[in-house]
């Protein structure tokens, strides 16, 4: 299984007026957490779109189990559980700096070809890339 983390500190406007981190930016930072995973093992958005694949989301799913605040620094914990297809799955988990889990998440997402949308198989360098992570 592949994992990997990173940080981010919420800003003030990602708050609600209570001070707690609003929803739908979890949204956002399971999308940190998803790109900056895969940069951590030399995989490039950027390349896969160039060379005419696209990965849209298809579904999400979150728990929210207790508050975000502002100027916390959140740890974003990113895993694959399986190897990618037509889709891949990301699981979530974002921890507070007490080391508290506060909200847990998944996203599937597909491969598609930019130019015709259909479905692709994904790009064979990153299945080299994660191939070690499943062996």
């Amino acid at each position: 299984m592949f994992q990997a983390e990173t940080q981010v500190r919420v800003r003030y406007a990602e708050t609600d007026q209570m001070g707690y981190v609003y929803y739908g930016n979890y949204a956002m930072y399971f999308e940190v957490g998803r790109v900056e995973a895969l940069r951590s093992v030399g995989f490039s958005y950027k390349r896969m779109e160039a060379d005419g694949i696209m990965m849209p989301v298809l579904e999400q799913q979150t728990k929210y189990l207790k508050p975000g605040k502002y100027d916390e620094l959140l740890t974003i914990k990113v895993k694959i559980p399986e190897m990618p297809g037509i889709r891949i799955t990301f699981e979530y988990e974002v921890l507070n700096e007490a080391s508290e889990l506060i909200t847990t998440g998944k996203t599937t997402l597909t491969f598609l070809k930019t130019d015709t949308h259909r479905p692709s198989r994904p790009p064979q360098y990153l299945l080299e890339i994660l191939k070690p992570y499943f062996e």
